[in-house]
C-alpha cells in the first residue's frame, strides 16, 4: 500500500523537528553501560558501582558439576539465559569494534569491563566442547512464580546442557558470533585474551554447524528456554551469523564460501522489523556489506542488496515494504518490546551510514537517493525518543532526566537492598511488593525499559512487564548508538 500524502508529510516534519530538550548523550552512555553492573550474577568485584547489588548465584552449575558462576541475568528475571547473554556480548563487543572510537577513553574501557563480565562466562559454556555446550542456569518457571531478589533465590538453579550430537546450532552459532566479535575487541588491549575467544569461537561455531538444528529441538534446551527463549526463527541466522563474524576476526576465506555457499541453500525469510536475539538476516546483511564497500567480493552482492533494501524501508516515500511508526516517529514493532527493535535497528542504521560515508556513496532507492546523514537523523529521533523527547515527556531511560519509570519490572530493583534488609522476603510475599505503587526503591541506572504502545502511550507500573522490564540486549545495541552522538552532539 502506497503511504499517504500526510504520512509522508508527517514523517518529512518529525526528521526536521530540532530536539526540544537539549541531550547529553555523554552521560546517556555511561549510564547505559553501567546498567550491566546491575544484572550481574556471581561474586561480584570490589570496583561494583551499582552498591545495592551483592553476591548471588554462587553454586551455579553444582548439579551437573561445572563452574557456572557470573555471567547476567537477562531481564528482570534471575535466570540466566545463554542465547540472548551472547547476543548482548556480540553487540557489545559490536559497539566497541566499530564505534569504540566515538567513546572516550573511560567509557571504552567500560564497555570493555561490561563485554568480559559476559566473554568470561561464554568462555564457561563452551568449556567442555565438542561433547557438550550449556544452555542455560535457573528453571524460568518457578523462578517466574517468585519475586525475589538475586542474592536471596531459592528456586532451583538447574543448569542445563545440550550433549553431542544434540542440535544447537542458533545457541552455539551467537555464542561463536559473540566470541569471535570479542577477539577483535579485545585484539589490541590484550592479545592473549583475544587468541584464546578467538580459539573458542572456531571450536564453538564447529559445533554449530556439524550438529544443525535448534537448541530447543534438544529435550534440555527445550526445557530449559521455551517459551521464554527458543527461538522461533530457526537456526539458520544464527550459522551466517557465527560465520559473518568469524570471517571478519580471521580474515579466513573458509568462512567467505561459507557466507556464499549458504545464503542461498539455507532459503533466508526476511522479516525487515526484526532483528535481536532471535532474528539476525539484517544484522548479517549490514555486517557483511562492509566487505563489499571495501573489497566488491562478487559473492557478497546479495548481502549488500538486501541491507540496502532494508535501508530503503525506513522511508515512507519509497516503492516496497515499508517499516512502521508511532504517531511520534518511534520505529514500531507489532511484536515485543518496542524499544528493543528501536535501538537495535537504530544500530544498524548508523553503522549503514557510516559506510556511505566512508565510501562516498548514498543510498539508492529505485529512482530515489537519500544522503547517508538522512539515515542518521532517523537513528536520532529513535535516541532523543528514548531519552525523553515523546509525547509523554518521560525518558525511557532509568536515571537519565528527571523524569523516567520509577516501578520497572524488575526484583532486584523494586524489592530493598540485602545491605538495607537482611531479611528475604520470600518468594511468595515478594509479590505484595510486586502489586504495591511504590516507586523502586533500588535505582537501577541506565536501564532502558521496553517503551510504549504503538500509539505512543506508557502504563509505568511494574505489574506490565512489556512497558516497564528492561533487558540487557536492548542496552547492548543502544551502546553503540550513543557512543556516536556522543561524539557528534550537534548533528542535527
Amino acid at each position: 500500500m502506497k503511504p499517504s500524502i500526510l504520512t509522508l508529510t508527517v514523517f518529512v516534519l518529525l526528521l526536521l523537528l530540532p530536539t526540544v530538550i537539549p541531550h547529553d548523550y555523554s552521560d546517556a552512555l555511561h549510564k547505559s553501560i553501567l546498567f550491566f553492573e546491575g544484572q550481574r550474577s556471581g561474586r561480584l568485584p570490589r570496583q561494583q558501582r551499582m552498591s545495592w547489588r551483592g553476591d548471588s548465584g554462587l553454586k551455579d552449575g553444582e548439579n551437573l558439576n561445572t563452574d557456572l558462576v557470573g555471567g547476567y541475568h537477562d531481564a528482570g528475571d534471575n535466570v540466566k539465559f545463554h542465547f540472548p547473554m551472547a547476543f548482548t556480548a556480540t553487540m557489545l563487543a559490536w559497539s566497541s569494534v566499530d564505534f569504540g572510537c566515538y567513546m572516550s577513553e573511560k567509557h571504552h574501557k567500560d564497555n570493555l569491563v561490561a563485554l568480559k563480565w559476559a566473554t568470561n562466562y561464554l568462555l564457561k559454556t563452551v568449556s567442555q566442547l565438542p561433547h557438550r555446550i550449556f544452555v542455560q542456569v535457573g528453571e524460568a518457571q518457578p523462578d517466574h512464580d517468585c519475586w525475589e531478589r538475586p542474592e536471596d533465590m531459592d528456586t532451583p538453579r538447574t543448569a542445563f546442557a545440550i550433549d553431542a550430537p544434540g542440535p544447537a546450532s542458533d545457541l552455539a552459532g551467537e555464542i561463536a558470533a559473540a566470541l569471535a566479535a570479542a577477539s577483535i575487541a579485545f585484539k589490541q588491549s590484550n592479545p592473549t585474551y583475544s587468541r584464546l575467544l578467538l580459539n573458542k569461537a572456531i571450536q564453538t561455531f564447529q559445533y554449530a554447524d556439524m550438529h544443525r538444528g535448534s537448541y530447543a529441538d534438544s529435550p534440555n534446551g527445550h526445557k530449559a528456554a521455551c517459551p521464554f527463549y527458543c527461538s522461533a526463527n530457526g537456526y539458520k541466522d544464527e550459522l551466517l551469523w557465527g560465520a559473518a563474524w568469524l570471517r571478519r576476526a580471521t580474515g579466513s576465506d573458509d568462512y567467505l564460501e561459507y557466507l556464499v555457499k549458504n545464503r542461498e541453500s539455507f532459503g533466508v525469510d526476511y522479516n525487515y522489523m526484526d532483528f535481536g536475539w532471535d532474528s539476525k538476516f539484517v544484522g548479517i546483511d549490514v555486517l557483511v556489506a562492509k566487505e563489499m564497500f571495501e573489497k566488491n567480493v562478487s559473492g557478497l552482492t546479495p548481502y549488500k542488496d538486501m541491507a540496502e533494501k532494508m535501508m530503503c524501508t525506513l522511508f515512507p516515500e519509497t516503492a516496497g515494504p515499508h517499516l512502521n511508526y508511532t504517531p511520534a516517529g518511534l520505529l514500531s514493532n507489532t511484536v515485543g518490546c518496542q524499544l528493543q527493535s528501536a535501538a537495535a535497528l537504530s544500530f544498524l542504521i548508523l553503522k549503514y551510514a557510516d559506510y556511505l560515508s566512508k565510501f562516498s556513496q548514498q543510498l539508492t532507492c529505485g529512482n530515489l537517493k537519500f544522503q547517508p546523514d538522512s539515515l542518521r537523523r532517523i537513528a536520532k529521533r529513535q535516541v532523543d525518543y528514548i531519552l525523553g523527547d515523546n509525547p509523554m515527556h518521560l525518558s525511557y531511560m532509568v536515571g537519565y532526566g528527571d523524569q523516567y519509570p520509577r516501578q520497572i519490572h524488575h526484583r532486584g530493583s523494586s524489592i530493598p537492598s540485602i545491605k538495607v534488609q537482611r531479611t528475604a522476603p520470600g518468594c511468595l510475599q515478594g509479590w505484595d511488593i510486586f502489586h504495591s505503587d511504590k516507586p523502586n526503591p533500588n535505582i537501577l541506572v541506565g536501564a532502558v525499559v521496553g517503551g510504549p504502545n504503538v500509539d505512543d502511550s506508557f502504563i509505568g507500573k511494574r505489574t506490565n512487564a512489556t512497558d516497564t522490564e528492561p533487558t540487557t540486549y536492548t542496552n547492548a545495541p543502544l551502546v553503540g548508538v550513543l557512543a556516536y552522538f556522543s561524539s557528534n552532539p550537534n548533528f542535527h
